[in-house]
């Protein structure tokens, strides 16, 4: 009988640590989450998993303690997930940025040094290590020009894997991920901030949904799509990192036209556009060149941008019809 593998997720309980999860049991692994000790980390992205991985408490900016559960799994492979995740919260707490998203890097990387080099590792990176580019489309080539706390523990962490590779000769990658949506992602994100939004008007339960600038574009893709990417990274014969997206950019107007069409409401009527959210350096044209990852990991998107963004209205709409005091819609709901 074939032993299953063993793979120690980082940020476990997160939006892609849980479809990462899945991903991986799917696949046979046994699979071990890190968590923050003595908090709850929003437990109910994975309370479907709950008795099908193992999850650990422990201190991330502790150096004997990763050591020490990474000695205890003995896992193959590595996924980082856990950061600071939005540009707001890293904006306000840079030091803590600074420490786990670029940090953390070092210290799991320092980790498998310690413990078995043959560990294989994946970082999340992210688009926002190009910050202010000049080159549209970004791939892999295009120079690391971060802005920003985030953005730039993130490009440290980005670094640190490449000196890792480098130095030691270890198999490490990075996956530069644009942005990937859920109906699991935060509220703090625009795009759940949205379709969170839309779902109650269309619910009644409000009348405006207040947003930055609507003529703001990303890449959008969707976050079970992108961590089937970094797995696939992983399981190449040599390591390397991959910028991954769709290729194509989408205005936040459109990705609110969308949702209000969805359930049948007129977005004239009901969006605002509040100059307060609009970020102070809105970014070049943030779109990524995946070519290199469909060529060599055989990777594509499977869900499109409309399909999306109906998935996470519908989400929002099931959510909130089992909050107490929701009224039946006086719209249809498309």
């Amino acid at each position: 009988m074939s032993i299953s593998k063993r793979a120690l997720v980082t940020g476990v309980s997160g939006q892609d640590g849980s479809y990462l999860a899945e991903l991986l049991l799917q696949h046979g692994y046994d699979v071990f989450g890190l968590t923050r000790p003595g908090t709850t980390d929003h437990p109910w992205r994975i309370a479907h998993l709950a008795d099908r991985i193992t999850l650990i408490p422990t201190d991330l900016m502790n150096d004997e303690s990763l050591k020490s559960v990474i000695d205890e799994v003995r896992p193959q492979e590595i996924y980082n997930l856990a950061a600071v995740t939005s540009l707001g919260a890293a904006a306000t707490q840079p030091e803590l940025a600074m420490a786990l998203n670029g940090g953390g890097v070092e210290r799991c990387l320092n980790a498998i040094l310690s413990v078995d080099r043959s560990i294989r590792f994946c970082q999340a990176s992210s688009a926002e290590v190009f910050g202010q580019s000049p080159e549209v489309p970004q791939r892999e080539t295009t120079p690391l020009n971060p802005v920003g706390p985030y953005a730039c523990a993130k490009a440290s962490g980005h670094r640190a894997v490449i000196r890792y590779r480098t130095q030691h000769g270890g198999f490490a990658v990075s996956g530069i991920l644009f942005n990937h949506e859920s109906p699991r992602r935060g509220l703090e994100f625009v795009s759940r901030r949205v379709t969170d939004g839309v779902a109650r008007i269309a619910l009644g339960l409000s009348d405006t949904l207040t947003v930055g600038n609507l003529d703001a574009r990303r890449d959008w893709g969707f976050a079970g799509d992108y961590v089937r990417a970094l797995w696939l990274m992983v399981q190449q014969p040599r390591p390397d990192d991959y910028v991954i997206a769709t290729g194509e950019t989408r205005s936040v107007g459109e990705l609110v036209e969308v949702a209000c069409s969805h359930v049948g409401i007129d977005w004239r009527q009901h969006v605002r556009s509040d100059p307060s959210l609009v970020r102070p350096a809105e970014p070049t044209p943030r779109v990524g060149d995946a070519s290199r990852a469909r060529a060599e990991l055989g990777w594509a998107p499977t869900v499109g941008f409309v399909q999306l963004i109906h998935m996470m209205v519908d989400a929002d709409l099931d959510r909130l019809r089992l909050s107490p005091g929701v009224r039946s819609p006086s719209r249809g709901e498309g």
